[in-house]
């Protein structure tokens, strides 16, 4: 999944973490490229693999693409609970949920 939007962040793939640069407009450039390359994926070298990548890379700075991968996350996570698991991919959105657990645990 990815994280940490504001620092440049890092995309996890299983228990896999992939730095990315700081510079929006390179994540963004990044992205688009790996989209526009994975097009060509009949061809050596590049493949269909590199359109899901590019759009995990997209989705840490557009919000309509990081509103459609989270809604694949979620899927994923109620049709095969198992594999998500895993994977450690919730269904839940992680974000409210630590936010929850804080106000809770504080005094």
């Amino acid at each position: 999944m990815a994280e940490n939007r504001g620092t440049g962040g890092f995309v996890r793939i299983g228990s896999r973490k992939f730095e990315l640069p700081r510079s929006r407009l390179l994540r963004i450039v990044i992205g688009s490229l790996l989209i526009l390359f994975g097009i060509f994926g009949f061809l050596p070298i590049v493949g269909f693999w590199m359109i899901p990548l590019g759009l995990l890379v997209l989705s840490i700075d557009i919000p309509a693409v990081r509103r459609w991968r989270r809604r694949v996350a979620v899927w994923f996570a109620r049709k095969y609970p198992g594999t998500a698991a895993k994977l450690r991919i919730t269904g839940k959105n992680n974000h409210y949920n630590n936010a929850a657990r804080n106000k809770e645990g504080s005094p």
